[in-house]
């Protein structure tokens, strides 16, 4: 079990590392190359942080684990939303731009409105995975589009944050940042294999199935660079961006990691799991659709908003693990957690009708 465990942190390390390395060696290479900063910004840089998500799921899906790479996606959104945003909002209430809530979490809703039609015969094929992509790529260029319309000083803040690389700095030569991207994409590959591995390991020895495993501790694992960057800008004041980085996460996990994997599966696409399509993925629709109203409310995440955000995603994964168990428990509890998608929902709603907005517009 130990050397699970071993196999499992050895490819999450992998996974962040990988990560990182791509980010670098190809934004770099691309700012050599005199592609605008805001354009590495709103595709590799935003793509990053999404690279694990997307790894595991497709090598999951070549590798016969369908539950996991569904599971995986299903449950990096909800923790996304529940788990970071919690605690992001806890550290220090989280600003929330017009422009999420005019455009970027209707387009997430919509992509799992889509998610949830898509599967629900069971199935996502491949050309639908194919379908996911292209909307993604789509996504994508209207992004690009539409910043190149933004200010000028706009366009100064990507340049800031994303500055070419000094003519003397170690990783300014082509042929390193070319290294950079073979050694991350190699590391991505690696550690989803050794990741996927050691989860398939974790399930046969507690007993639990595979989407479990894949809806928290995968999930959760391949959502630490999210988990670091949201709390990283909470703790710096760049709030917004904390936001920002859960709901284009949740967007690109939808539409590429299941496209991808959807395309890779070569035919044969991808078996969605019957508890997930009658729980999880409703659940996952339902903490998207939250983000509406809450962010609506003063268009900010408050810190009680936080607490209640954690408390929810504290009860559903001990849900998940009472219902993995069979525990005696489950009907009691499901009982008092009867409707959890309806309440969740309805707290919101009835929260932005009470609540009047706390402060002007932010953008």
């Amino acid at each position: 079990m130990w050397m699970q465990v071993m196999w499992f942190v050895a490819g999450l390390v992998a996974l962040v590392v990988g990560a990182d390395a791509l980010v670098r060696g190809a934004s770099r290479l691309a700012l050599s190359w005199g592609i605008s900063p805001l354009v590495v910004g709103l595709t590799i840089v935003a793509f990053g942080t999404s690279a694990p998500e997307m790894a595991v799921s497709t090598a999951a899906v070549l590798n016969g684990q369908n539950d996991i790479g569904v599971g995986n996606v299903v449950g990096s959104n909800i923790f996304n939303v529940l788990f970071i945003l919690g605690v992001s909002a806890l550290i220090a209430p989280l600003v929330v731009h017009v422009q999420l809530i005019r455009q970027e979490v209707p387009i997430m809703l919509g992509a799992s409105v889509l998610l949830l039609v898509l599967a629900l015969d069971g199935r996502i094929a491949w050309w639908e995975g194919a379908l996911l992509l292209a909307l993604l790529v789509a996504y994508t260029v209207f992004l690009i589009v539409q910043a190149r319309r933004q200010s000028a000083a706009d366009a100064a803040v990507f340049d800031a944050e994303l500055p070419p690389p000094a003519p003397n700095a170690w990783d300014a030569h082509w042929a390193v940042q070319l290294g950079l991207i073979v050694v991350g994409l190699a590391l991505l590959v690696l550690g989803s294999d050794w990741l996927v591995g050691a989860a398939v390991a974790f399930a046969k020895a507690l007993g639990v199935s595979d989407v479990v495993i894949g809806l928290t501790i995968v999930a959760a694992g391949t959502s630490m660079p999210e988990v670091a960057t949201s709390i990283a800008a909470a703790l710096k004041g760049e709030r917004d961006i904390a936001v920002g980085n859960v709901v284009g996460s949740n967007t690109f996990n939808i539409l590429g990691c299941l496209g991808l994997a959807g395309v890779a599966s070569a035919g044969s696409g991808i078996t969605v799991a019957p508890s997930v399509l009658s729980f999880d993925i409703w659940v996952m629709l339902a903490v998207a659709l939250v983000c509406l109203p809450v962010f609506f409310t003063g268009r900010e995440i408050a810190r009680w908003e936080g607490a209640l955000f954690l408390g929810y995603y504290v009860a559903y994964t001990a849900y998940l693990v009472l219902a993995a168990q069979g525990s005696p428990a489950l009907p009691g509890y499901s009982a008092a957690m009867l409707g959890f998608v309806v309440p969740l929902t309805v707290v919101a709603l009835v929260t932005s009708v009470l609540r009047t907005p706390r402060q002007p517009p932010a953008g």
